[in-house]
């Protein structure tokens, strides 16, 4: 019998005996270091060569490839996995060995330059897209600039900036937007909601290998208290809503440390999530993954599977676009927020971790963003919240309906903030809960002012209003919605009237 470690659930493993003549394990273990010793990547579950990325790994055998491609991960070990595949392709095709390449080169700058003139004219007749012949040029250069050899002369490439992928691709309306998550499960709707409603790059949640990623601890204003089995029980809060995320510098792809915001919407869909791995007996701490993958040995989702995740998801809807466009969406509903004067184009760049002026500002001049920035951009957040959260009630051009409309405008007036409003979701509340609301919170609000002022205010009905006017009462407020209005009268106490609310 053979023990193998198995994961069992989100924050734990299992162990599971399998059964197995040990000879055969021993040969397949045999086989397949056989196999990588070729340069030939393994798949450890079933002994064969996996296809794809693997495929020209060999190349790494040569010491001076090694050294280059260990160079290009320093920087970006996408880059450099991608440019490893371009010039191995590029090898196998034209027959000609990287060593070759280097040694032709260097005793004839125009071989070089005739070579790479040559791939080119090959790639476009088999009509490859502009930016995959680009990136094999830039492979091709990239190994010859690390063996001492600058090609200077310009090479021309037919539709370079073309994206042909990326035709007829869009955003995703709200209404779409709301069908993809009530149709995920609780961790897709997690990686979905975070870069649609906060603006994150797939390879945040989870990086490139799977290695790093979003944290618990990034999220600066979440509660999490595991339950000890001492009358303490499991709890997930948000000090404050919009909830702020630190996008760690790692993590980023132009390599600086920003944050951006979430919803009350996603924090909702965050809580459900890590209150079911914490139900099922994983325990928290800051360092935990965000997101954490089902089937894999790694810490965190890698970012392939980041968008594969949300894609199978999104075709299961008939959603047709790709998991990025999701990013887009963002952009695009804060670009709506921006025209509406809600928030600022520098805070819009700021949260889709571009370097604009307010990075450049603050971070490149090793300075920190002031308390009354941050502040300012948490609000600026929330009121743009609607134009970003696939519950809320704006029509196809962007708007407010014209019912929340009038009950927003109500509860600001009865005392409530738009923070507190969006923070409730008051407005999706039934029109009787929320007048209720309103009434409890005047009724608070002008005791509080009563309290204060030590004059008596009432909250009576309209056609009420020119009796009391007769008696030297005065008009404060007209509540248009519930037509009623608030009369106050100094000199007069709650002896001599009584307070009285009309539904």
């Amino acid at each position: 019998m053979e023990d193998r470690t198995k994961k069992g659930g989100p924050g734990g493993f299992r162990h599971q005996k399998v059964s197995g003549p040990p000879a055969l394990n021993v040969k397949k273990a045999a086989y397949c270091v056989g196999r990588a010793e070729k340069g030939d990547s393994i798949d450890g579950k079933t002994g064969r060569k996996k296809k794809g990325r693997g495929k020209y790994r060999k190349l790494l055998q040569h010491e001076d490839v090694r050294r280059w491609y260990d160079n290009l991960c320093r920087g970006s070990k996408v880059t450099a996995d991608v440019y490893l595949r371009r010039l191995g392709l590029i090898s196998e095709t034209t027959g000609i060995t990287l060593q070759e390449i280097v040694k032709k080169a260097a005793q004839d700058e125009r071989w070089a330059y005739n070579f790479l003139l040559d791939f080119v004219t090959r790639m476009e007749g088999q009509n490859h897209a502009g930016s995959y012949i680009a990136s094999g040029v830039k492979a091709v250069k990239s190994w010859l600039s690390h063996n001492g050899i600058e090609l200077k002369r310009k090479i021309k490439i037919r539709g370079v900036g073309d994206a042909p992928t990326l035709k007829d691709k869009g955003t995703l309306a709200q209404d779409r937007l709301r069908t993809l998550f009530l149709n995920s499960p609780p961790e897709a709707r997690c990686v979905e909601s975070l870069i649609a409603q906060s603006g994150l790059r797939p390879e945040v949640i989870g990086n490139y290998d799977g290695s790093d990623g979003l944290r618990v601890g990034d999220i600066l204003e979440i509660k999490v208290r595991n339950g000890d089995g001492n009358g303490n029980s499991n709890t997930i809060a948000f000090d404050r809503i919009p909830c702020m995320l630190v996008v760690r510098k790692e993590l980023s792809k132009a390599g600086h440390q920003y944050f951006t915001f979430m919803t009350s919407e996603t924090c909702e869909y965050l809580r459900e999530y890590l209150y079911r791995r914490i139900k099922s007996g994983e325990v928290l701490v800051p360092d935990s993954p965000l997101i954490v993958p089902e089937k894999s040995r790694r810490p965190f989702l890698t970012a392939a599977s980041v968008g594969k995740i949300a894609r199978t998801y999104m075709r299961k809807v008939g959603i047709n676009l790709r998991p990025y466009d999701l990013r887009h969406t963002f952009a695009t509903q804060l670009m709506l927020a921006e025209s509406r004067g809600m928030i600022l184009r520098d805070y819009r760049t700021f949260f889709m971790g571009h370097k604009g002026d307010i990075e450049n500002r603050y971070t490149t001049n090793k300075h920190s963003l002031p308390e009354t920035v941050i502040d300012d951009m948490r609000k600026a957040f929330a009121r743009s919240a609607s134009f970003l959260q696939s519950n809320s009630s704006l029509n196809s051009d962007g708007v407010l309906n014209l019912r929340d409309e009038s009950y927003k405008r109500m509860l600001l007036l009865a005392g409530y903030t738009e923070e507190e409003i969006d923070k409730e979701n008051i407005l999706r509340l039934s029109d009787e809960e929320i007048a209720k609301r309103a009434r409890e919170k005047l009724l608070q609000s002008v005791s509080n002012a009563a309290a204060v002022q030590n004059n008596e205010q009432k909250v009576i009905p309209l056609d009420e209003l020119p009796d009391y006017l007769s008696k030297g009462w005065k008009c404060d407020h007209i509540i248009e919605s519930r037509q009623q209005v608030i009369v106050s009268c100094a000199g007069h106490t709650q002896t001599d009237h009584q307070l009285t609310i009309s539904g």
